[in-house]
Formats: C-alpha cells, sequence, structure tokens
C-alpha cells in the first residue's frame, strides 16, 4: 500500500520540524515536502499531488486561506488542514468558505495533530472544540449583509494586497506575481479603490483586519 502523503507549510521551522515529527511517527505517513510561504505550498501541491495540506495561516507571499483557494482550484480531492495560533469567528468562517476540511489550533496540535489527519484521511472533518461550538451556534449561517468587504476583490487583488501590506514595492509586486511593472501598479490603484484606502498604512491596517496578513 503506498504512504499517505502530507505537505506542511509553515514559515516557522520549529513548527515544521515538530509537525513532521508527529507525522512520520504515524505508521503509513509521509512528509513529501515543506513550504516556507504560501506560493511554495501552492507550487509544491500543484506539482506533488499530496494527499493532505496542513497550511498555516499567517504565512508571508500567500496566506493560508488564498494558497487553500488555489490548491482546492486546481486538485479539489486535496484535503486541507488549516492550523492557526487564534480562532476568531472570521477565521473559522473563512476557512470553511474556502473549502478546508479542518481546522486545528496550534495549541493543540500536539494533542489533536494526529487525530486530525486521521480525520481528514477517512474523508470526514476535524474541528478543536471552540470552532465546533462557534459551528453549532450557527454563526457560519449568516450572509447577504454579512458579506466582507473583502470578497469584492479578485484572487489577484488580494494577492496584491499582502504583498503591499508586507512592504513590497509595486516592482517587488510584480517581480513576485511575474507581471509588468505597470500592471502590477495598475492592481495596486484598483484596490485602492475599491477599498476606498488613501495610504499604505490604510492598506496595512485592512490587510491585518482582514486576516490577509497577521501580526503576530
Amino acid at each position: 500500500m503506498s504512504a499517505f502523503r502530507i505537505l506542511i507549510a509553515d514559515d516557522h521551522e520549529v513548527v515544521r520540524r515538530g509537525i513532521r515529527a508527529l507525522i512520520e511517527g504515524h505508521t503509513g505517513w509521509e512528509v513529501c515536502a515543506e513550504a516556507t510561504d504560501g506560493r511554495e505550498a501552492v507550487e509544491k501541491a500543484i506539482e506533488l499531488h499530496p494527499d493532505i495540506v496542513l497550511l498555516d495561516v499567517g504565512m508571508p507571499n500567500l496566506n493560508g486561506l488564498d494558497a487553500a483557494r488555489q490548491i482546492l482550484a486546481a486538485n479539489p480531492r486535496t484535503r486541507v488542514l488549516i492550523l492557526t495560533m487564534h480562532d476568531s469567528e472570521q477565521i473559522v468562517r473563512e476557512v470553511l468558505e474556502v473549502g478546508a476540511r479542518g481546522f486545528l489550533l496550534k495549541s493543540d496540535a500536539a494533542r489533536d495533530l494526529v487525530a486530525a489527519v486521521e480525520a481528514l484521511q477517512r474523508r470526514t472533518t476535524f474541528f478543536t472544540s471552540s470552532v465546533a461550538e462557534i459551528v453549532l451556534n450557527g454563526y457560519l449561517n449568516r450572509r447577504g449583509d454579512d458579506k466582507l468587504v473583502k470578497d469584492r476583490l479578485t484572487a489577484r487583488e488580494r494577492e496584491v494586497v499582502q504583498l503591499l501590506a508586507e512592504g513590497k514595492t509595486s516592482k517587488e509586486v510584480a517581480v513576485a506575481l511575474k507581471l509588468s511593472v505597470k500592471t502590477a501598479e495598475t492592481h495596486r490603484t484598483n484596490v485602492m479603490r475599491k477599498l476606498d484606502l488613501h495610504s499604505v498604512a490604510d492598506l496595512v491596517r485592512y490587510a491585518v483586519r482582514n486576516n490577509i496578513v497577521q501580526v503576530v
């Protein structure tokens, strides 16, 4: 029987090592690759077709939620487990909306990671107890006027927001996304107009509030 293949994506080496140790201690599982940011995770997931991708939410260059969107768009059969330090209602809603099958707090990983991966291996779902409570309370059923403003942004525009909020120039954004500088500047202009933002500081505050970047 072939091994159950898992890709780990987290920008902290210590976290990746800990997760790898837990996974490799389980018979029949293997870590097929590691990634240090969301963009690398997407590239490796598309190349290697892992059974599960473990994604940290707060990664540079492309956050875990947007990486999950791209991975699942490329291969809907891939199972995604989101790892995060925070369990706010907004993050829970977004995790489910992008199609991830599990949500695990990093503080619970030592205790629950194996159970979470086993659940996804069986093609069921796994949520930390506090997250399950949020779901049961019906928060995720709120729609309509409760839609986030950022839903108006395209996937590309969300990538641009993250890169700009991380301090990259339009030229650096263009290089990262393989665009012309003019196109990158056009995306920047469109984002600022759509969100009614007037400075980079406004954009950073928006990105933090909407979990596009995270402040540790």
